[in-house]
């Protein structure tokens, strides 16, 4: 009896003996899972961390693949040789405008609501299929569709790839360093366009087609690089809605235009200005064209009016100190001055006023930016600035078309004397107007 007693005993001390034996191997293994878990969690972390830093590397590549546009100095040229006539090409550069006026707002939505990348990614998916059209269209409407897609592409990029390197630095707590590589990401851009313009240049003196194609090549090169961007986690709240994103900004539009005087009048003057300066920019290749200059020629002029351009930013903050409130009237004057002059058929003296204007119309863009944000609160910045993108916009909708169709009656070196001489009156008005209301 009582050796059952111990047997039993003995039985009861293994069974337990095995389940303490259970139990510490469980919290062994539920030890082990926490361990592996905040492992990949850190590792997880590390990557995320590692993928931001290389965000400002990649863009690097991509901002210059994205603005190394073979076509930009050739398009106007390419499509009077395809048989567009100039006011047919100005109205297709309205339509690229009215796309954009459309749809810029709702696209920096989609960045807030889907992602920056993705964004950026559609945008270059939509240069290579704007270029398609480009090159494989014969009428009118299939290069209105393209133009359609080239300004979708602008707009989906357009602060979509700036907030993406702003928020990995943001949570990278480098945000201060945003100036300095900002300035980096513009220079690049303007090597990077300046020397395309040249290249592309040389390749449509053999072909159009290998210019147009070589242009695909590389946007598409731009999306494959895109696809290494690392998405910032959300840092604002991405529940509101696109038309609510919309309807806020046309009621601050209407705001703005009401109740502040100074900021209108910054979005106004320097907008309709620096439209008719991108006017002459694309018109001028025809022009220079016309008055006896290859498309070797023109290409090599534009890749100087870059650097001349160039110039033009780095002198705006000596300019503004000499000038002072009257930095903008000097500025446009100059413009004016010599925008006019490039209308003389005269080889050296127009290639010579297509430079100088070219420095005078960069050398508003920093000026205008300047005005702008001395008068406007941060918590309202982004959207003024997109209230002035839109008003660009809507300049060029109506002057570029009407430079086009003019300049089929009487030329465009009268168009380009009408246009300077309209930049003046346009001064005289604008100084007029604010002494009134003073």
């Amino acid at each position: 009896m009582e050796n059952n007693i111990s047997t039993q005993d003995n039985k009861i001390n293994e069974i337990n003996k095995i389940n303490d034996k259970n139990q510490i191997n469980k919290n062994e293994i539920n030890k082990s899972n926490e361990i592996h878990k905040v492992s990949c969690e850190i590792l997880e972390n590390n990557t995320y961390i590692c993928g931001l830093r290389k965000n400002i590397k990649t863009d690097y590549m991509f901002r210059f693949m994205s603005n190394f546009n073979l076509t930009g100095a050739i398009w106007v040229l390419y499509l009077s040789y395809k048989g567009m006539s100039l006011g047919q090409i100005g109205l297709l550069e309205g339509i690229f405008h009215i796309v954009s006026f459309l749809f810029e707002v709702p696209t920096g939505a989609m960045a807030d609501l889907t992602g920056r990348k993705n964004t950026i990614l559609l945008g270059r998916l939509s240069a290579v299929i704007s270029g398609l059209l480009m090159v494989t269209s014969n009428h009118f409407l299939g290069y209105a569709i393209a133009f359609a897609f080239s300004a979708f592409s602008y707009n989906l990029n357009s602060g979509s790839e700036e907030a993406l390197v702003y928020d990995s630095l943001k949570i990278l707590k480098r945000e201060k360093e945003f100036l300095k590589i900002n300035g980096r990401l513009n220079f690049i851009q303007e090597a990077a366009s300046g020397f395309a313009s040249f290249l592309g240049g040389i390749l449509a003196e053999i072909s159009y087609f290998y210019a147009y194609t070589a242009g695909m090549i590389i946007s598409a090169a731009a999306l494959f690089n895109g696809s290494f961007f690392y998405e910032p986690k959300a840092l604002v709240d991405r529940g509101n809605s696109e038309k609510s994103t919309v309807r806020k900004h046309f009621k601050a539009c209407i705001t703005i235009f009401k109740h502040n005087k100074p900021v209108r009048s910054v979005l106004v003057f320097y907008p309709v200005v620096t439209a008719f300066a991108t006017a002459t920019y694309f018109y001028g290749q025809q022009h220079l064209f016309n008055i006896g200059l290859n498309k070797i020629q023109i290409s090599f002029v534009i890749l100087l009016s870059g650097i001349f351009a160039s110039f033009g930013a780095l002198s705006a903050e000596k300019f503004s100190r000499i000038f002072g409130d009257k930095e903008k009237y000097v500025g446009a004057s100059g413009l004016a001055i010599f925008i006019a002059a490039f209308g003389i058929n005269h080889t050296y003296i127009s290639v010579v006023a297509f430079l100088v204007q070219s420095y005078f119309g960069s050398l508003l863009y920093p000026i205008s930016s300047n005005a702008l944000n001395q008068l406007i609160p941060s918590a309202q910045r982004a959207t003024i600035i997109s209230v002035s993108s839109v008003m660009f916009s809507a300049a060029m909708i109506v002057i570029f078309p009407i430079c086009g169709y003019v300049g089929d009656y009487i030329g465009l070196g009268k168009v380009f004397y009408i246009l300077g001489i309209w930049i003046l009156i346009f001064q005289v008005w604008f100084i007029g107007k604010g002494k009134a209301n003073h």
